[in-house]
């Protein structure tokens, strides 16, 4: 059974930081793109960033390039999205996903909450 469990939300004000964490298990971690989606209140899932499976090419959402970085620890099975200079609009529960698309199984997800 394939297995996402997200990790490392909470509440930061404007600027700050956040380390999400996704622990994957029941399946080969290592021979999967993967990705993380969001969904803020009242909206629809949003594609936010991928990696391929050999932790090379990474892709962002317009409106996080330059303040996310999406990474991966295949001996760890762990995937990461590092998110600095946050914003309250990246408000939102995020989601770790199978595929670049982020259309795969996915985790329970994580409350985000940027607010002062």
């Amino acid at each position: 059974e394939v297995l996402l469990v997200e990790s490392g939300g909470g509440l930061v004000q404007p600027g700050e930081s956040l380390r999400l964490s996704c622990a994957a298990s029941g399946f080969n971690f290592s021979d999967y793109p993967m990705a993380w989606v969001r969904q803020a209140p009242g909206k629809g899932l949003e594609w936010v960033s991928a990696i391929n499976r050999g932790c090379g090419a990474t892709s962002y959402v317009g409106s996080v390039q330059g303040r996310f970085t999406i990474s991966r620890d295949n001996t760890k099975n762990t995937l990461y999205l590092q998110m600095d200079s946050l914003k309250p609009e990246d408000t939102a529960v995020y989601y770790c996903a199978q595929k670049l698309t982020g259309s795969g199984a996915r985790g329970q997800g994580t409350q985000v909450t940027v607010s002062s």
